[in-house]
């Protein structure tokens, strides 16, 4: 049991679906507001944490928006960018690709150009100090206005080369994917690649994961575990060698269960299935801890751990060439 839990500590990583914002730890959230002068509701970091009481999707975002407005400066996005950078390497992450959430920042009035700029800063010192590599996917928000993100992706347009694609979050209620066509269309022709979040247990989970497909050609599934609903489905998203990129340790925050025995169904089904962790400061947990409540939970091996590890990597946006070099090193470290 203790060699395992090593050898999971150990492993080099591939993270696929964490979001920058929700990496805002409480102690890091009083800091910035004391820096930046905005007073919260809060005496200390336990009552922060104390304040993380969701079991919902909605009840999550209600807080996590609010923990937002102590962001507002480069070097706030620096420093929180960077903080997690430093989290995921010391869990052996090599490689990353982190959302961000411009629109609700521009929404507060802070520039889109102060944001990427910080969050840029801290990609390249995390490379060049840390030596873990990172890229950045831009979230539309799913409950605002189609209007509001193709407004967002222009925007975004003079940073091209520092953003690699683009995808969709929040309140899925009543905000399918179908609903962002024309933007996602757009993103597609000025060359973003595309992935879109489909979480756990939603209304119409299957039918909005199977627009995801048919109506906006996406390049891989954020969650994506209703899937598991339809045979057909999973076959479709096996032909086109998708990811999906599943967070335990948030899913039993906002769901019934971590879904850890899906991860395992869609394994053994042979689906390109991740772990991650998506928001750790809030769902308590980064890599490591995410795959250890997987491997917990449903008493997974080291072939599925490394599996899973593989799929990471192989679903990633990087060159091949890239991505050869991370599996060599897994394999290596294998054995």
């Amino acid at each position: 049991m203790s060699k395992l839990k090593s050898f999971i500590e150990e492993m080099p990583k591939c993270e696929l679906h964490v979001h920058i914002e929700g990496t805002l730890e409480p102690e890091m959230k009083l800091q910035l507001a004391k820096r930046n002068h905005i007073k919260l509701p809060y005496k200390n970091e336990k009552a922060v944490r104390d304040a993380y009481d969701f079991d919902d999707l909605p009840s999550f975002l209600a807080v996590y928006y609010e923990g937002m407005s102590v962001l507002l400066t480069e070097q706030d996005f620096f420093d929180v960018t960077y903080a997690y950078l430093k989290k995921a390497r010391s869990q052996n992450v090599r490689y990353t690709e982190m959302f961000f959430d411009p629109q609700a920042h521009t929404a507060r009035g802070v520039a889109f150009d102060t944001v990427i700029r910080g969050i840029r800063r801290a990609q390249r010192q995390g490379e060049i100090e840390l030596g873990i590599h990172s890229q950045l996917i831009m979230c539309f928000l799913r409950d605002w206005s189609a209007e509001f993100a193709m407004t967002t992706l222009l925007q975004s347009l003079p940073y091209k080369e520092w953003i690699i694609g683009v995808g969709l979050d929040s309140d899925e209620k009543n905000n399918p994917p179908i609903k962002f066509t024309k933007v996602f269309k757009r993103a597609r022709q000025e060359g973003y690649l595309l992935t879109m979040h489909c979480d756990v247990d939603q209304d119409n989970s299957v039918s909005h994961i199977w627009q995801t497909l048919r109506d906006i050609g996406v390049d891989r599934i954020d969650h994506g575990v209703n899937s598991l609903e339809d045979e057909k489905l999973c076959d479709e998203i096996k032909r086109r060698q998708l990811a999906l990129t599943v967070c335990p340790i948030s899913n039993a925050y906002v769901t019934d269960s971590a879904k850890s025995q899906a991860i395992a169904a869609m394994l053994e089904a042979g689906m390109r299935v991740t772990v991650n962790s998506d928001d750790p400061a809030y769902f308590p947990g980064y890599m490591t801890e995410n795959l250890k409540r997987v491997w917990k939970d449903v008493d997974i091996g080291k072939p599925e751990l490394v599996q899973l590890t593989e799929n990471a990597f192989e679903g990633s946006w990087l060159p091949r060439q890239a991505k050869d070099r991370y599996l060599a090193e897994l394999k290596a470290y294998a054995g």
